[in-house]
């Protein structure tokens, strides 16, 4: 194409089409979506009512999905098992019309399914059906966070938070934190040592981004600081950017100890004083180790000037950790 004299405000007017378009397409297909999930709700709707009150067993309802597939072969929704999962769906949210207002019709079928499959109780599944429209999950997200029982660890994590930030900001940094978190996506020998637990962290950075929580972006590992000659080094730092915030992480293996609160509010106050700008929130500060006592990780917190979270790490889902033979067992076996 023969370069043109263009106007001054062409490169801006442009750029404002490609996002109107971009959003139209994102709002087609959110609709389209919605409109699918309002009739996979309606057929199970017909579908529960019939074998509730009438004679609708498995060969009718085979019957209908290949008259169904046969009137539309264009569609492959419509198979005896999808009938079966529209028919739970109908069942585990009634009274939902118009779903539409409601979160679980912005989800992708297949993220229903899972819902079905894996979470038996309503509030849960609503608790999960929010958070995946909210935080965007894929469906292997959505899958990992039900295994770790999420509904049960997001923002759990002792902290101060209440009483060195503001109300508002210590509730949306109270949200970002878990209580244990579950690394069970890493391969790391017992006995490991806290540099071989950051590797792994680092080296699998997605599926630890993804286990932070939506919003966390990686800034480095050992990041250093010079302080008037004297060398410090930082765990893990992160930049939540939805909340415009530094998140400095702190491992250790083994017990809470106290003096880990002084130390990582140091690394804190390094952030606040050297990366921090005047739009950036308030530098909050993570512990995670292998285990802790509640009531001194509390005291420990109330003697600190920083705002800090702290909470134990798990290599294993809580279902596999909890068939694990405890402590107490094992000796009561060598007895």
């Amino acid at each position: 194409m023969t370069d043109l004299a263009l106007p001054e405000d062409y490169a801006t007017v442009l750029a404002g089409l490609k996002q109107r378009v971009r959003e139209a397409r994102f709002r087609a297909q959110r609709q389209v979506n919605t409109e699918l999930i309002r009739l996979n709700w309606q057929i199970g709707q017909v579908l529960a009512e019939r074998t509730d009150h009438a004679q609708w067993g498995d060969k009718s309802m085979q019957r209908l999905s290949a008259d169904l597939r046969s009137e539309f072969p264009g569609s492959r929704g419509f198979s005896p098992r999808n009938l079966l999962y529209m028919r739970a769906f109908a069942r585990a949210w009634p009274g939902l019309d118009p779903i539409a207002q409601h979160a679980v019709a912005q989800l992708p079928w297949g993220h229903i399914t899972v819902l079905l499959d894996k979470v038996p109780d309503s509030a849960e599944r609503d608790w999960y059906a929010a958070q995946a429209v909210s935080h965007g999950w894929t469906r292997a997200s959505l899958e990992h966070h039900i295994k770790t029982l999420a509904h049960q660890r997001f923002g759990t994590a002792p902290t101060n938070f209440d009483r060195l930030l503001e109300s508002g900001a210590s509730d949306l940094a109270q949200q970002i934190t878990k209580d244990p978190y579950v690394f069970d996506f890493l391969d790391v020998e017992p006995g490991h040592a806290e540099r071989d637990l950051e590797r792994a962290l680092v080296e699998r950075i997605i599926e630890t981004l993804g286990e932070l929580g939506s919003g966390f972006s990686f800034v480095g590992r050992q990041v250093p600081f010079e302080v008037d000659g004297d060398d410090f080094f930082l765990d893990l730092l992160f930049f939540h950017v939805e909340q415009l915030r530094y998140v400095v992480v702190e491992l250790k293996v083994g017990k809470f100890k106290p003096e880990y609160v002084g130390q990582l509010g140091f690394y804190v106050e390094l952030v606040e004083d050297r990366l921090r700008r005047d739009a950036h929130a308030a530098t909050v500060g993570l512990l995670l180790c292998t285990d802790k006592n509640d009531r001194v990780v509390r005291y420990a917190l109330a003697g600190s000037n920083q705002p800090i979270a702290i909470a134990s790490y798990d290599l294993l889902p809580p279902a596999e950790q909890a068939a694990l033979p405890s402590e107490a067992d094992l000796q009561r076996a060598l007895e």
